[in-house]
């Protein structure tokens, strides 16, 4: 089993209720490098992962409130096509990247009809239920060396050991 802030090397299948693949380390080839706690995949999944050993498989389901949250109806923006360059030529149904005050988003459009663009500003996967099918490859013994170039505050743990060095 593996503790808070160690690494680990992991395969996964991320899917959908509906058995959709979204993402699949499997089809990219190359496992998942992360550390335990990081909030790299839903807390679920990193919780469950904290359980398993090298080689292990796991299906793991994350409940929308765990994953992306409900979906939130208050959260469709409707803007004058007039501020949107373009507007009528914008991709309805699909996503696009637009700037936000809170930075990037990837925001779907809605329609775009009587000179306005409803936009929907819901994660993809709001309100949808994920399941993940985990395989623990193994994890990821660090030398002391690269523990020593931890950020200060890394929340890993090597903190307490660099204090117990002396270090």
């Amino acid at each position: 089993m593996i503790n808070i802030g160690k690494r680990a090397r992991v395969n996964y299948v991320g899917m959908l209720d509906d058995g959709t693949v979204f993402d699949s380390t499997y089809e990219r080839g190359v496992p998942l490098e992360l550390t335990i706690g990081s909030m790299t995949l839903p807390p679920a999944v990193e919780r469950a992962l904290a359980q398993m050993r090298a080689g292990e498989h796991r299906a793991v389901t994350v409940f929308s409130d765990e994953a992306y949250g409900a979906y939130d109806e208050s959260l469709i923006e409707i803007v004058p096509a007039t501020a949107i360059p373009n507007a009528d030529a914008l991709p309805v149904g699909d996503y696009i990247m637009l700037q936000t005050p809170v930075g990037l988003q990837r925001i779907k459009v809605v329609k775009v009809e009587d000179g306005m663009v409803y936009f929907d500003l819901n994660h993809e996967f709001a309100g949808r239920d994920l399941r993940f099918e985990l395989e623990l490859v193994e994890f990821i013994q660090e030398s002391y060396i690269e523990r020593e170039l931890h950020p200060a505050g890394c929340g890993c743990g090597c903190e307490l050991l660099k204090e117990s060095l002396g270090a």
